[in-house]
């Protein structure tokens, strides 16, 4: 069930309106502004109703805070007031209501408006998650890494724990379209990504497709050693699947992997880490593929082989 915030300090008016909307949503009440804040950052909603009048912070100075935190800034509002000035309906569109609610209310137009403004969310909401996935694969896009790259990377910053990055390019895999076609390399981009995924499991673990058979990956917390020996064992899980290669190339379909762990000091230098990564997946590729060549930030490397 879809979930709405009602923030006005009228109880008789909230009640009201979560009688009008109760039978089709899960209601929250907030009585103030700033527990109206609360509960649209530590909550999940389909849209917020806001009073525009109300003791201390009023609805126009809640709304400005919500369009300013990246958590509450795509959550749509509907303001309510009595006021129905063109003055205040302006300031209160261009500070992002999607739209106005005046009092007396008709039960009619507040679901109709609801309605109207919930499903436009949810249809936006699924055009912003279809932009950020690799259709192919259903994972993270290039477009999604860049995004979270730099969010991840200033967590790191700021935690000041370990960052690993990898870079991880399927092993002669234009040999493997010229041999099976280009339908079965697609097959076993989506198979090598999958079971990357099942090894990715915590929520500070972010997997993408870079692009082509290429792929990225960081973990955050890990050391050298162990984000290295978690590699590897992605590294043999994909061999391990035994999809065979071109016997002119490989018995198998394998990767080759190449990685770097730093503790992040500078907030902008995750692109220069990243070519780090790059230069291993080079250097694992250059010295006999299907193995993973890890740099410690201190230019030390470990090889598997």
């Amino acid at each position: 069930m879809e979930k709405i915030l009602i923030v006005d300090d009228s109880s008789l008016q909230a009640a009201y309106l979560k009688t009008i909307l109760g039978d089709m949503y899960d209601i929250t009440i907030a009585q103030t502004a700033e527990d109206g804040l609360h509960y649209a950052s530590t909550e999940k909603f389909s849209l917020i109703l806001l009073d525009v009048v109300m003791p201390g912070m009023d609805g126009f100075t809640l709304l400005k805070k919500l369009q300013e935190e990246i958590i509450t800034q795509s959550v749509p509002v509907i303001l309510i007031t009595s006021l129905s000035d063109i003055q205040n309906e302006q300031h209160g569109l261009t500070l992002g209501a999607v739209d106005y609610i005046t009092k007396p209310f008709s039960p009619m137009i507040v679901k109709a408006r609801v309605n109207t403004h919930i499903k436009l969310y949810n249809y936006r909401r699924q055009i912003e998650y279809q932009s950020r996935i690799d259709q192919l694969t259903g994972i993270a896009n290039r477009r999604e890494h860049d995004r979270c790259s730099a969010l991840k990377w200033n967590e790191a910053v700021r935690l000041r724990v370990p960052f690993s990055i990898c870079m991880i390019d399927i092993d002669h895999f234009k040999s493997y379209n010229d041999t099976f076609g280009h339908p079965a390399g697609d097959r076993v981009i989506a198979d090598v990504a999958k079971t990357i995924s099942s090894c990715l499991q915590r929520t500070t673990d972010f997997f993408a497709r870079y692009g082509g058979e290429e792929f990225v990956a960081f973990l955050m917390g890990d050391s050298t050693e162990k984000a290295f020996e978690h590699v590897k064992k992605i590294r043999q899980a994909i061999e391990e699947l035994h999809i065979p290669h071109a016997p002119s190339v490989s018995e198998w379909v394998t990767v080759s992997i190449g990685g770097v762990t730093a503790i992040p000091q500078a907030v902008n230098a995750y692109d220069a880490y990243l070519k780090i990564a790059d230069t291993m997946l080079y250097d694992a590729k250059k010295y006999g593929r299907n193995r993973v060549v890890w740099a410690d930030g201190k230019k030390g490397q470990l090889f598997e082989k």
